[in-house]
């Protein structure tokens, strides 16, 4: 099977625990320093625009993101994970729910894509 469930592991982990620390340096050393990142359909590319977002958006708003599915596709690693923090609530659910798509080379985050996903009129993909 193409998607399989795993546990959270490598630089994703460490990503993900840097983000819940509030910790700048961290998050950035996660990254490729050529990575982009797609948040709320916004290219965000190079390690400067990404630091500007991790540290305005990430850390500024207190985001926390507690894992409830990782997933392997491929060779990417799919987490969704519960949201919370300072930011903007208006128009969200209670438990917003997101899906980050991460792209892994060499132990580096070098794309992350983070979109909050509608259920589909098609069913639900298998795992």
């Amino acid at each position: 099977m193409a998607t399989t469930e795993i546990p959270l592991a490598g630089v994703v982990a460490e990503h993900l625990r840097a983000v819940n620390a509030f910790d700048l340096e961290a998050v950035m050393r996660t990254f490729a320093p050529d990575a982009y990142v797609n948040d709320n359909r916004r290219e965000i590319r190079g390690a400067a625009a990404v630091r500007q977002w991790v540290q305005k958006e990430m850390v500024g708003d207190h985001v926390t993101i507690d894992p409830v599915e990782v997933l392997d596709h491929y060779g990417d690693v799919i987490v969704r994970g519960r949201y919370d923090g300072d930011y903007d609530k208006t128009g969200l659910p209670d438990e917003l729910v997101m899906t980050n798509y991460f792209s892994v080379r060499d132990a580096r985050i070098v794309s992350l894509t983070v979109i909050f996903n509608q259920p589909s009129p098609y069913g639900t993909p298998p795992a």
